[in-house]
């Protein structure tokens, strides 16, 4: 059976010391004025900024080789500051547009040690067990409306080092297989908080 073409962007699965993925994540703050949509499973980098209160900004990350990665939303909607409860103002949602009339606030998977399932995508060949260790790059996708339509560049593997993502292995499930539109475990190798590594050709 073919696979179905659902991309998701950046789903976190589990730690690459194999424990199960325990869904925490780090707030982060975007800003009124920035301009990008974002969406469950899209990737973020810091921004350089925060908020009034000191909450770090994060934007959209960029696509393609040399452009860092900070982790994936998770999360989105809802501000606490120092354990003082939620902010109604800002209630759960699917996405957050691209023309924002406030503040918005992600929760981010941020911890480098993270692995990830994401669906190969791009313009080129399907990926085979030879890819397994190789670095890739992400390529950009419009979300759905609910979760993120970003995915694994599959043209792009080599061992650069400043590869954005690092293939891991195929995701073991009944419902997916080698070939167009398959769903692999990746870790962000070009990640803010740790230096990129070479690939495993």
């Amino acid at each position: 059976m073919a696979n179905s073409n659902r991309p998701g962007g950046l789903m976190p699965l589990e730690y690459l010391d194999g424990s199960p993925y325990n869904g925490k994540a780090r707030q982060y703050y975007i800003a009124s004025d920035n301009s990008s949509a974002y969406a469950i499973g899209d990737p973020v980098v810091m921004s350089g900024s925060g908020d009034s209160n000191g909450v770090a900004g994060v934007t959209l990350a960029t696509a393609g080789y040399g452009n860092i990665v900070l982790g994936a939303i998770v999360g989105m909607g809802s501000i606490v500051y120092g354990g003082g409860g939620f902010d109604p103002a800002l209630p759960n949602q699917a996405i957050i547009p691209a023309t924002k009339t406030k503040a918005y606030y992600v929760l981010v998977s941020d911890d480098p040690n993270i692995v990830y399932m994401m669906q190969e995508g791009g313009a080129g060949s399907a990926l085979t067990a030879a890819s397994i260790g190789l670095n890739f790059d992400l390529v950009s996708g419009t979300n759905n409306g609910f979760v993120s339509g970003w995915q694994l560049d599959n043209a792009s593997g080599n061992t650069g080092s400043t590869r954005q993502l690092q293939l891991l292995g195929l995701v073991q499930t009944q419902d997916n297989a080698m070939g167009p539109y398959a769903k692999w475990k990746v870790r962000i190798n070009y990640h803010q908080y740790s230096a990129g590594q070479a690939g495993v050709a």
